[in-house]
């Protein structure tokens, strides 16, 4: 496995940004610029990668395919044929995104995201980027979500299946779609089911860990690795399996003192993964 961080850490320059980067410990990485970037500095920061071993694991997209705004949608399609094409530029392992929705928040939870309609819309709006993009060296992924399609694997595989392209693959968050008794209390079964049914179609992974609350009902918290439940070892050790190179990514932390503090737990808790 590649540990990476989604953080690009302060730095002044794309040489600063690598050797910070490996530094902390990282083979693996989020791409810090965006299709709207200058070309040659896109070029500098793909060099420095280059040069250092770092994996490209991931092209952030994070744009609402699905707006229900026609100019605020085609934007943001537009964006995302951009980041793929980027990503396919660099050999990246993957561009990434989320479903996207019709509601007012554009990764929100809604009774709509599940109705047939929105469903061949999901799969007509990813073969629509794919298609653009006209992609052959990297990946277009959704990113599972709680309460979004596709929110476990056996979603996914459907999703697949449905969308019928060769650079269409799975962008795995086991902790987003950790969204139930069940998956938190046998989490190593579910695990072992995500890989059974995913497998080599995983092209990046992300990594943080899940507390439950004694509050009613149900409230399942994400958290930073060490500060929940979730058995991290175990799960690392299954992506590594699939892959010695699968990029396994920790995100959604707040400083980059964050980000160093538990990236340094990861290589303690990982170590000899």
């Amino acid at each position: 496995m590649r540990l990476g961080t989604s953080s690009p850490l302060s730095h002044n320059s794309p040489e600063e940004w690598a050797q910070t980067q490996v530094a902390l410990g990282c083979r693996s990485l989020v791409f810090p610029l965006s299709c709207n970037d200058p070309e040659d500095l896109i070029e500098q920061y793909r060099q420095e990668a280059s040069k250092n071993d770092l994996m490209i694991a991931e092209v952030g997209i994070w744009r609402n395919a699905l707006s229900s705004d026609p100019d605020e949608r085609k934007r943001n399609r537009d964006y995302i044929v951009g980041q793929i094409k980027l990503a396919d530029r660099l050999g990246a392992r993957c561009a990434v995104n989320v479903a996207g929705t019709t509601g007012s928040r554009w990764d929100g939870g809604y009774k709509e995201n599940f109705t047939s309609g929105m469903r061949r819309e999901i799969v007509s709006m990813v073969q629509e980027v794919i298609d653009r993009a006209e992609v052959t060296n990297t990946y277009f992924t959704i990113e599972p979500m709680p309460w979004m399609v596709p929110t476990g694997p056996e979603d996914y595989l459907r999703l697949i299946e449905e969308v019928k392209r060769e650079h269409f693959a799975v962008h795995m968050d086991i902790i987003n779609m950790t969204n139930s008794a069940e998956r938190y209390f046998e989490p190593e079964a579910f695990i072992d089911r995500c890989v059974s049914l995913l497998g080599d179609r995983i092209r990046s992974c992300h990594i943080k860990d899940i507390h439950l609350k004694e509050d009613y009902t149900l409230q399942l918290e994400e958290c930073a690795p060490g500060q929940g439940e979730y058995p991290i070892r175990y799960y690392a050790e299954k992506m590594n399996a699939i892959d010695k190179d699968m990029p396994i990514i920790l995100e959604h932390l707040d400083t980059d003192e964050d980000y160093i503090k538990y990236m340094n737990y990861l290589k303690e808790v990982l170590n000899g993964i």
